[in-house]
């Protein structure tokens, strides 16, 4: 088998959203019979424990909403959507702070997560296993989720509900600062590393290592500026390479159907276009990756997001070994000039031509499923790959300077990415970047770039920003403005971060108080 399968049976016994007149908190469905008469055997904490992963396809975790929020706000992408409330929130104009696909979607779809993992924890404990290491596993993967849904809520909203154990619909939640979240999300990490395994068998691919606790506890640490204790953490991942971990040689191997799970893969999401249902809580939830549909151009889909012009040149200010342009930036845009640029590459989309339709506009290709079909829908079967080891170079050569290491040291794991083999780039040293091994801060300031460069899209450059401190200053906000216009609009000190949903604030009896500034 590719990779393991979710058992859908029995979610509507495991917590389900419950009406919007209630608290988005509120997750227990009272019409369903109590939890605690489902805990019983392995087998229930297995289906628990594939619950909590289930929502990976809930429509508003990754598939597509958390895209639109990562990649379209942060200075890589934007929208021109006649939906003109969803292209708002990627302009940082938050008139309604209840809006479900900008807001809401991400705290329910969270705690929901959390919820379900909540409730392996508390259970799974007293449940009567085969063996113990197979408990441990189930504990270690219900910590990880549980870490990766408030690691999401510290990024975006900096504060909100630390819920530990199950919960029912009267429970009043009440808010904790965004130390104590990040406290959490360590503990849970930590224990998760304890149990779970360095790699699955065939049949359980996908679900969460070592490794991937070790990549999430890093970046947990270096958003807190703990740089010395991400080192050591991501050491473990460095020391794996060539015997566990490695970066493939075909920078697209990272985002098709076609070879996933690889070494580069240090966790992924799992999609596949099997299941074509709905989008709810059911057995008929679609397992298909969304976000695809939203980005393709005109006429093959909603090209509700774009890319942002800034890349094309970026990327072509030095060329590969060969003499030829970064592939990244064909693997990574649509637009015009691409069959240009790069004339040994299929210049279609999609099998056809630029549309004059389209005009200049730069589209996301990164994901997208044209390199096996000529349409999007849906349901896309390419594997998110949440966290890959090309990150974790880039992550460790911040921490070697971070932590008063060597430039030189920290830039030859930079040059590891830059020289994949379908890339080929020089080294920094003997590249038109070179000054950039003069200063701690020059280094610094390229690698924002060569992050950007390598993960663009992925749903990182939002947190990284946050990291480098450039949402905390009228000085960083200006050089994102040069990059993307939107920018215009960002308020220091209040758009470093999302409302609460509002619903939340009047339903908590004045336990959660709204984010400043709103």
């Amino acid at each position: 088998m590719k990779r393991f399968k979710l058992t859908i049976c029995g979610l509507l016994l495991l917590g389900i959203a419950g009406s919007c007149k209630k608290s988005l908190l509120d997750i227990n469905n009272p019409n369903e019979p109590t939890t605690e008469t489902f805990w019983k055997t392995e087998d229930d904490a297995q289906k628990g424990l594939n619950a909590a992963y289930s929502r990976f396809y809930k429509e508003g975790t990754w598939m597509r909403w958390l895209s639109f929020r990562y990649d379209l706000g942060s200075d890589e992408g934007w929208s021109t959507s006649p939906w003109n409330e969803l292209a708002d929130w990627t302009r940082f104009n938050y008139v309604n702070y209840n809006f479900w696909e900008g807001n809401n979607v991400h705290w329910e779809d969270f705690y929901v997560g959390i919820f379900r993992a909540n409730q392996v924890l508390k259970f799974t404990p007293e449940i009567p296993f085969a063996d113990e290491t197979t408990k441990n596993r189930v504990i270690g993967q219900a910590e990880f989720l549980r870490a990766l849904w408030y690691f999401q809520i510290a990024v975006l909203w900096e504060k909100g509900a630390l819920v530990l154990e199950p919960k029912d619909g009267s429970y009043k939640p009440e808010e904790v600062p965004q130390e104590q979240i990040w406290a959490q999300v360590e503990i849970d990490l930590q224990s998760a590393i304890a149990k779970l395994p360095e790699t699955w068998d065939d049949a359980n691919l996908g679900r969460a290592t070592i490794g991937a606790a070790k990549a999430l506890l890093a970046k947990a640490y270096m958003q807190q500026h703990k740089y010395q204790e991400a080192k050591n953490e991501l050491q473990w991942l460095i020391d794996k390479e060539g015997s566990l971990y490695g970066l493939v040689d075909d920078y697209m191997d990272n985002f098709t159907h076609y070879n996933e799970n690889n070494k580069e893969g240090i966790f992924e999401i799992q999609f596949d276009d099997e299941n074509k249902g709905g989008t709810g809580n059911s057995a008929s939830m679609a397992t298909g990756f969304q976000r695809t549909q939203f980005y393709a151009p005109g006429g093959i889909g909603w090209q509700d997001g774009k890319a942002r012009s800034w890349f094309v040149a970026e990327y072509k200010k030095e060329k590969n070994l060969d003499g030829g342009n970064d592939i990244r930036l064909y693997h990574n845009l649509y637009y015009k000039d691409s069959p240009n640029d790069f004339p040994d590459e299929s210049p279609l989309i999609y099998g056809r031509n630029w549309d004059n339709a389209w005009g200049n506009d730069m589209f996301i290709r990164k994901y997208s499923t044209s390199y096996f079909r000529d349409r999007e829908d849906y349901f896309a079967p390419n594997n998110y790959r949440i966290l890959r080891y090309a990150d974790v170079l880039l992550m460790y050569a911040e921490c070697i300077v971070e932590t008063g290491g060597s430039i030189t040291e920290a830039a030859s794991y930079v040059n590891k990415v830059r020289q994949r083999p379908s890339v080929n780039l020089p080294t920094l040293q003997n590249s038109v970047h070179k000054a950039s091994l003069n200063s701690k801060e020059a280094f610094i300031k390229r690698l924002q770039m060569e992050r950007s460069l390598e993960l663009c899209f992925e749903g990182w450059r939002w947190a990284d920003l946050k990291r480098w401190g450039l949402l905390d200053s009228q000085a960083g906000i200006d050089e994102l403005k040069t990059r993307d216009a939107d920018f215009n609009n960002f308020v220091v000190g209040k758009h470093n971060r999302l409302p609460i949903p509002q619903i939340e604030v009047d339903n908590s009896d004045g336990k959660l108080t709204q984010n400043p500034g709103y």
